[in-house]
């Protein structure tokens, strides 16, 4: 016969367990983003075309066609020093916030988790735009994970604050 109370605490230890790999990936993703921020700050756009074109290569030897090498390309090759400019700041704005927020979660800081919910659901509204306008598995996926981070940190905030009253 199964325990429901012990299936119960498996769940939660489980959904526990997820959401703290959820926003050690956001942090992540934050340090990632900031990387990428501080590295379109100082590469010139030549040089960054240069690098492109180097790291795709291989790929562009075994097929002409593909899709994520050549719209790496294609940006590269147009990319104007205020598109640099706006690039970077998007990056280290975002990278910023969510390493802020993945920190004052995992420090436990209540306010953190509203406000992360606010702050991913707005990227979420921002990758659906971006789908509509140019579907992108990769990019669903994205929009899917952020959505399954969103409902972890509302569970845990919950649980959280059901603990403190």
């Amino acid at each position: 016969m199964v325990n429901k109370e012990g299936l119960k605490e498996r769940r939660d230890r489980i959904l526990h367990w997820l959401f703290q790999i959820g926003i050690w990936i956001k942090g992540f993703d934050g340090v990632l983003e900031l990387a990428g921020g501080i590295l379109l700050l100082i590469v010139s756009p030549h040089a960054l075309n240069h690098y492109v074109m180097m790291m795709t290569q291989g790929e562009i030897n075994e097929d002409p066609d593909d899709l994520a090498a050549n719209a790496l390309r294609h940006m590269a090759r147009n990319l104007s020093v205020s598109s640099k400019h706006i690039g970077a700041a998007y990056l280290l704005g975002n990278g910023v916030v969510k390493i802020l927020l993945a920190i004052g979660i995992l420090r436990g800081k209540l306010w953190c988790y509203p406000t992360a919910i606010v702050v991913i659901a707005l990227f979420v509204c921002l990758e659906i735009a971006r789908i509509s306008m140019h579907f992108s598995f990769l990019m669903l996926t994205g929009m899917l994970i952020d959505t399954l981070i969103i409902m972890l940190i509302a569970r845990e905030y919950r649980h959280i604050k059901r603990q403190h009253t």
